[in-house]
């Protein structure tokens, strides 16, 4: 682990605990700085609290109070969940103190190369795939960031063997100076999170600095049949490697409805890629690129390629029984994942849907209906969709209590050949505190029903 100088005696304020926040406290004690932690939580309640208290930290906890800036801070270090409309963000901005997110100070912190990954969809299955690649090519890589991973924690273990593979969020690039990846990866732009970005060009702004700061000794990796990601490559100064997924090309990595090419080479059929859909294709191409240019063998990509069957709750391939294929897709909190699930299958889908009502419209997958023979839903949404199926002519449409109820009618409407789909297209918060949770309690049916 590299020291940090300039946060020897420092105070900083770590604002926001959590795990990240936790993590990056604990550290920069750790290097020598005097840390000051602030969480909203009451400090009875706040175990992450009652530690840092133990190893000296000073604690402030219940509130963001007005005063908390007058002590003199050097540096804010903020968890990514927090705004920069907050209250002592927007003053600690406004009194020119940097205002970090825990990734940067990973970043500044790490003895081991960095590969960083964003998007606007397929981060974390990339992220995965890349992990996978170098690791069965024995490149001892270790996985970070928005994945689950607290990133700072990740680096201060870090060798120079290593090499950090970080999926990346806009709310962590947000809170970057210094970031500089060897290799950078841009998956794609759409409308996100504008209620925590002011608006979407401060979004897309914000994913733009995973590259910012690359130089021609570094590698970009982007999505070149988006035109908004096209315009930022061209602002980035590192060697680029553009993927297409529709044709094949001259440059970059490209397919087309037989092959994968590098630079216009025949690399393997496309065939032996396990993972199924277009956006997944995006997500094989980049990952691959970025295998490359890690010196990892041809070999190793194609076992990963050939093995992988997906992230837990993105179009993660439960079981097949009856005829039947299965697939958990919880992750697809909204429409536009709904779309790359249902864009994925050319068989016939049964369709599980439902939960928080986010007032997003359905009316960008009708394109994708045409294969859906039955919707089973249930949820806040339950009335909307409804009305969706039955307008767009769904041939079974029908509402149910909860999840298990429709998976088990799912079932019984289903026929042999068909995908049994839980992709729900809202959030999870009426019925399960987390995707997760959500996707694991259809695991639970799929598996029990299939037993019996």
């Amino acid at each position: 682990m590299k020291q940090l100088p300039f946060v020897y005696h420092k105070k900083i304020l770590v604002l926001g605990l959590a795990k990240s926040g936790t993590v990056a406290a604990e550290l920069l004690h750790d290097l020598g700085a005097f840390v000051t932690v602030n969480d909203s939580k009451p400090f009875e309640q706040n175990e992450n609290a009652q530690y840092l208290l133990t190893k000296g930290l000073t604690v402030i906890c219940g509130s963001h109070p007005e005063d908390l800036l007058d002590e003199g801070f050097n540096l804010i270090v903020k968890n990514p969940g927090i705004p920069y409309t907050n209250s002592v963000v927007a003053e600690a901005i406004k009194r020119g103190i940097p205002v970090w997110t825990e990734v940067e100070l990973a970043y500044r912190i790490s003895d081991a190369p960095m590969i960083g990954i964003t998007g606007s969809n397929g981060k974390t299955t990339t992220t995965t795939l890349i992990y996978e690649m170098l690791n069965h090519a024995s490149k001892q890589p270790l996985i970070a960031g928005n994945i689950g991973t607290v990133a700072s924690g990740v680096a201060e273990k870090a060798t120079a063997d290593n090499t950090i593979v970080m999926e990346l969020s806009s709310f962590q690039l947000m809170g970057t100076e210094q970031l500089k990846p060897k290799i950078s990866v841009l998956m794609n732009l759409y409308e996100a999170h504008l209620d925590y970005h002011k608006d979407y060009q401060e979004y897309t702004d914000a994913k733009f600095n995973i590259t910012k700061m690359q130089d021609e000794n570094d590698w970009f990796v982007y999505n070149a049949e988006q035109q908004l990601v096209q315009d930022y490559a061209d602002k980035s100064q590192a060697q680029k490697v553009p993927f297409y997924v529709s044709k094949k090309t001259a440059n970059g990595i490209s397919a087309d409805d037989q092959f994968v090419y590098w630079n216009g080479e025949q690399l393997f059929e496309r065939s032996i890629i396990a993972l199924r859909g277009k956006h997944n294709l995006e997500n094989v191409l980049a990952a691959t690129a970025v295998a490359i240019l890690s010196d990892c063998s041809l070999e190793s990509i194609k076992f990963v390629l050939q093995t992988f069957q997906g992230v837990r709750h993105r179009t993660q391939f439960v079981l097949e029984s009856d005829g039947r294929k299965f697939y958990n897709d919880s992750k697809a909190t909204n429409t536009l994942a709904t779309k790359s699930a249902l864009e994925g299958f050319s068989e016939p889908v049964v369709w599980i849907a439902g939960g928080v009502d986010r007032g997003h419209s359905f009316d960008q997958l009708i394109p994708y209906l045409p294969n859906v023979r039955a919707l089973v839903h249930y949820g806040e949404t339950a009335e909307r969709l409804q009305k969706f199926g039955e307008e767009n002519h769904i041939p079974f449409v029908k509402r149910v209590s909860n999840l298990e109820e429709a998976t088990r009618l799912a079932v019984e409407v289903s026929e042999k050949g068909d995908i049994i789909l839980l992709s729900p297209a809202c959030a999870s918060w009426d019925q399960y505190e987390s995707f997760e949770i959500r996707g694991d309690e259809f695991i639970k049916v799929v598996e029990s029903l299939t037993n019996n």
